[in-house]
């Protein structure tokens, strides 16, 4: 899959240490057979012993500390289904003020989501694209904006790669609209908990339903989980990576799966994976 990129593209993917195989230059196949035939050769036996040695039971498979049930707690079905039938403007004030898990005595500001301007006070946005992370960091706690720091900027550049913006202010541009699952800060940027996610998700389906999408891109594995938990079966235990190439639906819009932008930052050569996924999206998106 490749997308027709100007010289402007080719440049600001160049920056961001993505590199792009052009439809003229084929990939060598040797690399990818070495890796094939190193994964698939066999593992040489020990040696026999003179006598027979006692059976060893086969180690354990590697289970998480503290595993995520395959569903999370459900929030309170009133509480949801009065978010369920807020407009923009409410809410964004239920957010605001939302006391619902412990981290309103920790956060600083909310962080509803950004995207263009609204027309009409009580209407959302006009977007094309919905960008799902997973939990606001410090400069979103302290700004009430997601993906301000590096993680953001690096966000930005792809998504311009690609002819998206999140402000729209691009000419010709595809308008894009940046949520967390989480509204507020986890303190010391931990992992978010089930019953926080719980408590946000009617906020997250509101948004969805509002916004109606054409595509949504979900960065990192809270955000994926919490989309597609009710699809994917074994969501909650399969790695991003295998669930990463494939076009997912949520509600009927399509979902990609990706990595985080934060991610990236200390992984530099999964940087052409994401951009994969981008063209994916860009490609899902085109043919709607």
């Amino acid at each position: 899959m490749a997308l027709e990129l100007d010289a402007r593209q080719r440049a600001m993917l160049e920056e961001m240490h993505v590199r792009v195989w052009w439809p003229q230059a084929p990939a060598p196949a040797e690399p990818a057979a070495a890796q094939a035939e190193a994964v698939a050769a066999p593992v040489a036996p020990p040696p026999m012993a003179a006598r027979p040695a006692p059976a060893v039971a086969a180690p354990a498979p590697v289970v998480a500390a503290t595993p995520r049930p395959a569903v999370a707690p459900a929030a309170d079905d009133g509480r949801a289904a009065a978010i369920a039938a807020m407009d923009w403007t409410a809410l964004q004030q239920s957010v605001s003020g939302c006391e619902a898990c412990k981290l309103c005595g920790t956060r600083k500001n909310t962080v509803f989501g950004v995207g263009p301007a609204v027309p009409q006070a009580e209407a959302p946005p006009r977007v094309d694209w919905l960008i799902v992370g997973e939990a606001p960091g410090e400069q979103e706690d302290l700004r009430g904006e997601p993906f301000v720091g590096q993680a953001g900027k690096l966000l930005d550049n792809m998504l311009r790669a690609v002819g998206v913006s999140r402000h729209g202010e691009v000419r010709g541009a595809q308008a894009a609209f940046i949520v967390n699952v989480l509204k507020c800060r986890p303190p010391g940027n931990r992992n978010p908990a089930l019953d926080e996610v719980a408590q946000c998700e009617p906020y997250l389906k509101r948004q969805i339903a509002l916004l109606q999408p054409k595509i949504i891109l979900a960065v990192g594995r809270f955000a994926v989980q919490s989309l597609l938990a009710g699809s994917v079966p074994d969501v909650q235990t399969q790695p991003l990576g295998r669930l990463r190439g494939k076009v997912y639906r949520y509600e009927a819009v399509p979902v990609v799966v990706s990595y985080h932008p934060a991610y990236l930052l200390r992984s530099l050569p999964e940087k052409a994976k994401a951009w994969a996924d981008l063209c994916l999206a860009m490609e899902t998106v085109k043919s709607l």
